[in-house]
């Protein structure tokens, strides 16, 4: 078979398509169309992003003392983020990918190690999996989480940081870009020097490592907003959650407690969430 060369006069023109990863492995991938026509004296590039795509980058920054174990929990009847846990050492940080709309959370576990038969576990906020990645678990309390809802109404985000669990670590979460009101959400305060006896959670040695709700402490009606407490009007502020609340006011202290804890931003900001702020 003979080879033949093209004339310079022929144009060529070559169709590719292919996908490229700007937020991470977790399906929010953006589409490319990369067209490339070829002519004696011009070579021309055009790539359009697929619309109706939007992925929002999360960055998490470590600037405790000690490494931390985030975790993440998809809350929205989706799939799980391809990441569910990871470890994060003191001063160092790392980001993942979310694909809108999506709602869920974030905490950081403390106190983590592996025992001799494998089995991971953590001395506050575990999420119970026996494993880094918490599969789809929640963090057992108390915990402070971190709570986002993206491109929730008309693109509008909602965020903030919530102590209705409890309290572990100190933590904030701030936008990147957006538009909007978008503060800093911010708990940077260490609620556990000031918990009192009966909500604590102690280790061996004695030391606070976490302060728990009075409603998982309690498990009354009036400190969980459930029966005859649970609409806003007939559970209100207690003399504990009023002790979450002075240590943090930006946080959500109980279960609606929505009017200064809860923040919005609008196009589609990036977040970094920073433990020990």
């Amino acid at each position: 078979m003979k080879k033949k060369t093209l004339s310079p006069m022929i144009s060529c023109l070559i169709l590719a398509f292919f996908f490229l990863s700007d937020a991470g492995s977790n399906g929010s991938d953006v589409q490319h169309i990369c067209t490339v026509t070829s002519r004696p004296d011009e070579v021309r590039i055009m790539i359009l992003k697929r619309p109706g795509v939007q992925s929002t980058r999360i960055t998490f920054t470590n600037n405790c003392p000690t490494t931390i174990w985030p975790g993440t929990l998809t809350t929205n009847q989706k799939p799980q983020l391809s990441t569910t846990g990871f470890e994060l050492a003191s001063e160092a940080s790392t980001s993942l990918g979310v694909q809108a709309p999506w709602t869920g959370q974030f905490w950081a576990r403390t106190g983590c190690s592996t025992d001799a038969s494998g089995t991971f576990s953590c001395t506050t906020a575990d999420c119970a999996s026996r494993q880094v990645a918490c599969n789809g678990n929640g963090a057992v309390p108390p915990a402070s989480l971190v709570e986002i809802n993206i491109a929730a109404n008309n693109g509008q985000d909602f965020y903030d940081v919530s102590l209705v669990d409890g309290f572990n670590l100190p933590v904030s979460v701030s936008t990147e870009g957006g538009s909007g009101d978008c503060q800093t959400s911010s708990c940077s305060a260490n609620v556990n020097v000031v918990c009192p006896a009966e909500l604590q959670l102690k280790v061996a040695d004695g030391s606070v490592v976490a302060c728990k709700s009075a409603c998982k402490t309690f498990n009354r009606p009036q400190y969980c907003c459930t029966g005859d407490f649970s609409t806003p009007q007939s559970c209100r502020p207690t003399n504990y959650s009023m002790i979450f609340e002075n240590q943090c006011p930006q946080a959500y202290s109980y279960a609606y407690d929505d009017v200064n804890s809860t923040f919005t931003c609008s196009g589609a900001p990036n977040y970094i969430i920073t433990f020990c702020p």
